[in-house]
């Protein structure tokens, strides 16, 4: 599957269904630029198990606001709409990965 952009319209429908890995960054983000790879090659492996939605926090303040979004980036697990994991700054593949597999039945 592909990396969606999500905005405040559409965060809720996009993150209600299946395991989804948010990704809340912003395009000034140093950290978040070295996650970003990591999160392609997340998708490319396991794109058929997780939907990776990103969301840029500068333009849509509403949902990084609903969920507390203070540093970034902050990566949050959903599983069928309920956050279940949150992970702030860089994290490597393999964390990743361990964090979603946990999900994934």
């Amino acid at each position: 599957m592909a990396i969606k952009n999500v905005t405040d319209q559409d965060f809720a429908q996009e993150t209600s269904e299946g395991v989804v890995l948010a990704d809340f960054w912003a395009t000034w983000c140093g950290p978040c630029k070295m996650v970003a790879p990591v999160l392609e090659e997340i998708d490319s492996e396991m794109g058929d198990k997780v939907t990776i939605a990103k969301v840029d926090v500068d333009e849509n303040k509403e949902t990084a606001g609903k969920y507390g979004v203070m540093s970034i980036p902050t990566l949050m697990v959903f599983k069928d709409g309920e956050q279940v994991e949150q992970v702030v700054g860089f994290q490597p593949k393999e964390a990743l990965v361990e964090l979603l597999e946990k999900h994934i039945s």
